[in-house]
């Protein structure tokens, strides 16, 4: 197969789809790889690096669309690569469909088969190529807030850690799963008090094992997240909604009653958010202020530490990419119920329920689309 992974897009997004281990692997498979110039410059793999590895550099993303059946990304494609995309493509990728309705209608006018590694499952039911980067974006966003929380940043001025004498800042977070998690984890070694938001009585018991005795777990009910999130200095959303939507579970008249200077990581922007005021931003401008709330809301965390976060990425989905390359899309979606979980968009139609729930549009199921290739 005829694989290429371009220079992604998006603002300050420095991570490749393909790295040049997992690039050694495929032409070892028998593949052509082809990358587009600079891609790796963001990890520090070179041009030169790629060639020893085997693969052909192109000058520019129609370039690679014309060479490659499918390509390997990591965030969702941009409007102009969008209309690059021919029905004999496979597009693999993160894509969160449910809270962008435009990249849905290009994808599906576009005839390509796209498959989202965000909905991708394993044999417990996880979600293994959303784990890494969840597990990276909630270490992120706490050390990106505690930074917002400063005066001169548009913070109220507050050390999360506290001084001698003066009591830590309280965090709340909204969602108990990797991403809270692992927010939890840092907010707890800065020394802030945190609270954690979680409906699954299981999952609190498992967050107090493993977090231990100075986390506190709250069920989740409307009560519980007005008064941890009007009485906490920095609030983390951190629901997951696999390849849907998020609630708001963070209504505008509530942003209205938190801390002047607070600062709200909104991590489920991908997925629309967990606040209604929230709004996607970018690395180049992180933050905006609304009634009185610093809002967090980068929609690519990972992005500012790529080396990190390809390595992690490329190491989860090189099995997947190697068995639709090896297979072809369609041989290998049929034998691997997990892979087909992440099939998204195909052949003009919406093949995840989650996705076509978000929009308000009709779906089929994955299964009956595999007939169309």
């Amino acid at each position: 197969m005829r694989i290429g992974a371009p220079k992604e897009s998006k603002n300050h997004e420095y991570r490749v789809g393909l790295d040049v281990e997992s690039v050694a692997a495929l032409v070892a498979d028998g593949h052509e790889v082809f990358i587009e110039t600079s891609a790796g410059a963001g990890i520090n793999e070179s041009d030169a690096d790629y060639q020893r590895a085997g693969a052909q550099i192109v000058a520019g993303i129609a370039e690679l669309c014309d060479a490659a059946e499918m390509i390997v990304k990591v965030k969702e494609p941009s409007g102009a690569e969008r209309r690059l995309l021919r029905p004999h493509h496979v597009l693999f990728t993160y894509l969160h469909l449910a809270s962008d309705p435009q990249q849905t209608d290009d994808l599906q006018a576009s005839g390509a088969t796209c498959i989202a590694y965000e909905t991708i499952t394993n044999e417990q039911g996880g979600l293994p190529l959303l784990f890494p980067m969840s597990e990276i974006a909630g270490r992120m966003a706490v050390q990106a807030a505690a930074f917002f929380l400063q005066k001169r940043q548009g913070g109220m001025g507050l050390l999360l850690s506290g001084a001698t004498g003066v009591d830590p800042g309280q965090v709340t977070i909204i969602g108990g799963g990797t991403v809270g998690s692992n927010a939890a984890r840092i907010a707890l070694g800065l020394g802030a008090r945190v609270n954690v938001v979680e409906r699954s009585a299981a999952r609190r018991r498992q967050l107090r094992n493993l977090l231990g005795g100075d986390i506190h777990c709250v069920e989740s009910t409307p009560e519980s997240i007005e008064a941890l999130v009007v009485d906490s200095e920095l609030v983390v959303g951190a629901l997951l909604v696999p390849g849907g939507r998020v609630q708001h579970l963070i209504p505008e008249s509530l942003v209205r009653k938190m801390k002047p200077g607070s600062v709200l990581a909104d991590v489920c922007i991908d997925q629309g958010g967990c606040a209604e005021t929230s709004q996607p931003t970018t690395h180049d401008e992180p933050t905006f202020v609304k009634h009185g709330v610093v809002h967090y809301c980068v929609a690519n965390i990972p992005g500012a530490v790529p080396v990190t976060a390809t390595r992690a990425l490329n190491r989860a989905t090189l099995p997947f990419t190697r068995q639709l390359a090896n297979e072809g899309a369609k041989q290998a979606l049929e034998s691997n119920r997990h892979l087909l979980e992440g099939l998204n968009v195909c052949r003009g139609q919406i093949t995840y329920e989650a996705v076509a729930a978000g929009l308000g549009r009709d779906w089929i199921t994955a299964e009956r689309a595999l007939e169309s290739l």
